[in-house]
């Protein structure tokens, strides 16, 4: 680096700061770049992004993606009476959605507090809030930031119930606890895989 050189895109420097703006408007107009919006660590109390460098501890922290799998409740448990007509999913989230082939079961936390909330696509999905405040900050819920939850049900209403696994070659497959599941974690549904997964597959066989 030649330190006897600075560069301020700045009206500092009015002659550097025309050559940036030149050399952008030009990018633009030839398609080459353009506004849009990406995943990022955002600030609800600032309401605004915050960057990597931006934060005063974390560096190097980045978002993680999951795929999110509808699993199908074929037995709805008595608080969702209301919405018996509807289909309703729990949402698992997972890393290796390649191995959801060989799905035998869903996992749930017996005492995890798991709520109802209607997306934008119209489905209705079963998850942890965080889950569902995290959505709410990438434009799937029904109106941006906001995840009004329709009804909270625990997952021992939920255990020993029918679900259609997206998939699998069954035709249906069962709710089961999981004690090990934390709520802060993804949406708190765990689908299992034992072929893949040796903790599914140590679980499924204490079960």
């Amino acid at each position: 680096m030649d330190w006897r050189r600075s560069f301020y895109t700045t009206d500092k420097n009015p002659y550097f700061d025309s050559f940036v703006r030149w050399q952008f408007n030009h990018l633009k107009a030839n398609g080459k770049i353009t506004y849009a919006k990406r995943y990022t660590i955002f600030s609800e109390l600032d309401n605004q992004p915050c960057a990597d460098h931006d934060r005063k501890s974390g560096e190097g922290l980045a978002p993680q993606e999951y795929v999110g799998i509808k699993i199908e409740l074929l037995e709805k448990p008595e608080c969702f009476k209301q919405w018996e007509d509807k289909k309703i999913y729990l949402l698992a989230a997972t890393l290796r959605s390649e191995t959801m082939y060989g799905q035998t079961n869903c996992f749930v936390l017996p005492e995890g507090k798991y709520g109802l909330y209607e997306v934008k696509s119209g489905d209705f999905f079963v998850m942890s809030e965080r889950a569902a405040r995290n959505m709410a900050f990438q434009e799937l819920m029904k109106e941006d930031t906001k995840y009004p939850c329709l009804q909270t049900v625990t997952g021992q209403e939920l255990i020993g119930k029918k679900l259609k696994a997206p998939l699998s070659k069954y035709e249906f497959v069962y709710a089961l606890p999981l004690t090990t599941i934390k709520m802060n974690k993804g949406t708190g549904v765990v689908t299992s895989v034992p072929s893949d997964s040796p903790d599914d597959f140590a679980m499924l066989k204490d079960l």
